[in-house]
């Protein structure tokens, strides 16, 4: 083995562990889950071993989940995911994890792409301009409300578009992703039989 080949093993190593720990410390535990004021009359659904499985089904549903959760509403969004994840039988924990996609730091870019997108959708493309021209000119609050109205909006349109297009996409990622990590430990362990059989032959 190489030191370059070497280097990005540890590169890669370090970068698993440092995503493990980021997993986590912001996945809600199940003690967690269990307390939650909201969720205890469905504990005993909520804690059952099969929704806190990582399977090749739940994984996807989890994290398409997550995304309609992280988009459709911005306050409790890990309970709204956690009850779309019951009868869907989707993975609880990763759920919950993939609703911090939105979050304070990133409200401003997912605002931004909201309003472009409800702007394409309806045909808003003055809203923005009738809002600075209202503040430039120092009057005309009527015009200043319809272009805010209007930007607000195409916002709402945009987030409720997010709501419906990121879980389709990112159901179809975590199912590529999975498959691609099965094959590759397929691969692996598939390098190992061959390896011992060699040395096997060998001995012989």
């Amino acid at each position: 083995m190489t030191q370059q080949q070497g280097s990005r093993q540890s590169i890669a190593a370090r970068s698993r562990a440092w995503t493990a720990s980021v997993i986590r410390k912001n996945t809600p535990t199940r003690e967690e889950m269990a307390k939650n004021r909201f969720l205890a009359p469905f504990a005993h659904r909520v804690l059952s071993p099969e929704l806190w499985r990582f399977t090749r089904r739940s994984v996807p549903r989890g994290v398409a989940l997550g995304l309609f959760a992280a988009f459709i509403f911005p306050l409790g969004q890990i309970l709204i995911s956690t009850f779309l994840a019951l009868p869907t039988r989707a993975n609880v924990p990763l759920a919950a994890l993939i609703t911090f996609v939105t979050n304070p730091f990133t409200l401003p870019f997912w605002a931004a792409i909201a309003y472009k997108l409800g702007d394409f959708v309806l045909h808003f493309g003055a809203g923005a301009q009738v809002v600075a021209s209202a503040k430039s000119a120092g009057g005309g609050a009527w015009a200043y409300l319809s272009g805010a109205y209007e930007v607000a909006g195409a916002t709402l349109i945009g987030y409720l578009i997010l709501s419906v297009i990121t879980p389709v996409i990112g159901y179809v990622l975590s199912v590529w992703v999975w498959r691609a990590v099965v094959s590759r430990k397929r691969a692996r362990r598939l390098k190992v039989m061959e390896a011992r059989l060699d040395q096997r032959l060998g001995a012989e």
